[in-house]
This record gives structure tokens, C-alpha cells and sequence, in this order.
């Protein structure tokens, strides 16, 4: 299977990614346990199949060392040069306080060393609590670092547009910023989409399937309770819908989506997917990878084998107007983190 030449993003000079990004938040331990041997034998078929970059953090259980461990059988299997192909973005989540160099060095550190790195491809910073400003330190710092060969490029993960202006504007290069944008979730569209837009900057998105809920798997049947959400991610994404709408909107929501899937010939997740993907700004969607347990690979690669017509978005967006307003029900991108 080889992806078409529209799977690949140029984020920047020298970052060629995929559109779909693997996310590892499936391997912290709040989706089950997962098998280190098997999850790096499917790292192997994820990248083969031309999914090459993945999406990860330093609180994400073993994802770093995953990574790291991957280079390493990498680089013996099919030499050095390999090692180019693949492309892997970290976060780093400070609890808030004083930003000093020697802090925000040892913890980059950190982060490159169990990756077996000597720069860091992308470093999204997440920051808990705006109203302590040492936010701008820490930033000021890892640009810093990112002169000095340790980081390649700096991203955020969770700000808000207000914040990430105010980063933007205190003179620091930010290439992207990563939100929760999704058919159910489309507070991006209010302010930030423009906002990146106007100042070069991607955004990378998660939870654009509700973590899993916007599949074939949720049509047409009952509403699921407490016991029947067995990972974090069906919690937190039950959550989300209950505010959208609920149950039942969200049913007409997929009925839609089965029809526009069956009119194509793909799946309710190609077109969750693709529906985002297609909005101005974003660079690529991250979708969760339980290595070693539940593969998607097929499925997903349809995503870059069609488009969406006018009349599939017009039927999406009839019911999205039905739903309630999140942004004034939560807030802008992130605030879910900060309230």
C-alpha cells in the first residue's frame, strides 16, 4: 500500500508529515495494557504503510521510549538512512511555576534521550494555568535550546487564540498548535482557524473521531452508560456529545454520515476525518494507534482516496446547527484544561 502524494504535508522546510498522525496517547495506560514487542512490530507496519509520523508526549507512559527503541531496530534493520522517513512530536507538560534554562534543558533532555534523538523534531509545550505568565519563559527558553540544534521547531498544544497571539507576538516562532476539532467539537472555527491562517501557523487536531464514537460501531444503537465506557477516551468523549446535543442528535449525526460513507464507498471515520482535514489551517489529524491491539490501517488510507462535495458538507452542517454552542458552553480551544 503506498499513500498518495496528498497524504504528505510540507509543514515546514525541512518536516514532511502525514496528513494522519499516529497517536500514542493510546499507550499510557488509560486504554489497557499494551505489549512493548508487539507495539513496535506495528510501528513497523504503520510506517511501511507511509504513516511516518507520530504523536506523542512525555506524560504518555512509554511512548518516548517506543519511539527510541523503534529508531534503534530501525536503524540496524535498514540502516541510518531510515531513520529520515519518520518523524515524531513530543510534548512537554510543566507543572506551572518558575522557568529557569537549567529546568527547561533537563527536561528536553529527557525527552531526547528516551527517543534517541539529537533534536527534537517538533516540542508542543502545554501550559495548565494561563494567569502565571512564566508560560513566556519557558518558551523563551526552548527557542533557546531550538538555536542551540537541541529542538527543530516549536508548537503548542491546548492554548487558546488569545494566548497563542500573545506568544505570536512576543517575537516567538510557533509552527502549530494542537486542539480538539471534531464534527461534534467545532469551537476552531470561531476564532482560531483565522487566526492561524493569518499567521502560518497548523493545527493539529485530535479527538476528531470522538474516540471512536464517530464509527460505524455507535449507529443505530443504545445510548452507552458508565460501565459500557471502558477507556478515557469514550469518557471523555461521551461527555463532549452529551454537551453537543446528545444521544439522539448525535444518531442523526452518523445516519448522515453512514449515507454520505455508502455514497463514497468508505467508512463514517473517513468522513469525520476528511471533513476536518479539509478546513483551512489544519495540517493534520491525529488518530489513535492501540499498537499491538487494533489496527486501522486500511481504513484510515481511504481518507486520502476521495473528497467531500458540497452537498456532503451542506448535510453535515444542517445538523450541526441543531447542536448546542460550545464555545459559549466551554470556551475556546483548551479552556476544557483551565476551568
Amino acid at each position: 500500500m503506498i499513500l498518495p502524494a496528498a497524504s504528505r504535508l510540507q509543514l515546514t522546510s525541512d518536516l514532511n508529515v502525514c496528513r494522519i498522525l499516529n497517536g500514542m496517547w493510546q499507550v499510557s495506560g488509560a486504554h489497557g495494557r499494551i505489549n512493548a514487542k508487539a507495539a513496535i512490530e506495528s510501528m513497523f507496519k504503520y510506517v511501511d504503510a507511509g504513516f511516518t509520523t507520530w504523536d506523542l508526549a512525555d506524560h504518555y507512559g512509554p511512548a518516548e521510549d517506543f519511539i527510541g527503541e523503534f529508531r534503534r531496530q530501525l536503524a540496524a534493520n535498514r540502516g541510518q538512512e531510515a531513520l529520515s522517513q519518520v518523524q515524531a512530536f513530543t510534548k512537554w507538560v510543566p507543572r506551572p511555576g518558575k522557568m529557569t534554562k537549567k529546568l527547561v534543558e533537563e527536561n528536553i533532555d529527557i525527552s531526547r534521550q528516551r527517543m534517541a534523538v539529537e533534536s527534537l523534531d517538533l516540542m508542543q509545550f502545554h501550559w495548565w494555568e494561563y494567569q502565571d505568565k512564566n508560560y513566556l519563559d519557558a518558551l523563551k527558553y526552548m527557542a533557546e535550546l531550538q538555536t542551540e540544534g537541541k529542538i527543530k521547531h516549536l508548537a503548542l498544544t491546548n492554548f487558546d487564540t488569545e494566548h497563542l497571539q500573545i506568544i505570536t507576538e512576543a517575537g516567538i516562532k510557533i509552527v502549530s498548535n494542537q486542539v480538539q476539532f471534531s464534527l461534534v467539537d467545532r469551537r476552531p472555527e470561531v476564532n482560531m482557524l483565522k487566526f492561524c491562517q493569518q499567521h502560518d501557523i497548523k493545527l493539529l487536531t485530535y479527538g476528531s473521531l470522538c474516540g471512536g464514537f464517530l464509527s460505524e460501531k455507535y449507529l443505530g444503537k443504545p445510548e452507552p452508560r458508565g460501565f459500557d465506557l471502558t477507556t478515557v477516551s469514550l469518557r471523555k468523549y461521551k461527555n463532549m456529545i452529551d454537551a453537543w446535543g446528545g444521544w439522539l442528535l448525535f444518531q442523526e449525526l452518523l445516519s448522515t454520515l453512514k449515507q454520505i460513507a455508502e455514497k463514497h464507498g468508505i467508512s463514517i471515520a473517513n468522513v469525520a476525518v476528511r471533513y476536518i482535514l479539509d478546513k483551512p489551517a489544519v495540517g493534520g489529524v491525529i488518530v489513535g494507534a492501540r499498537l499491538g491491539i487494533a489496527e486501522h490501517i486500511e481504513d484510515n488510507a481511504k481518507v486520502f482516496s476521495w473528497n467531500l462535495d458540497p452537498e456532503d458538507s451542506d448535510r453535515i452542517d444542517i445538523i450541526s446547527r441543531q447542536s448546542q454552542n460550545l464555545y459559549q458552553l466551554i470556551g475556546d480551544c483548551g479552556d476544557e484544561y483551565r476551568r
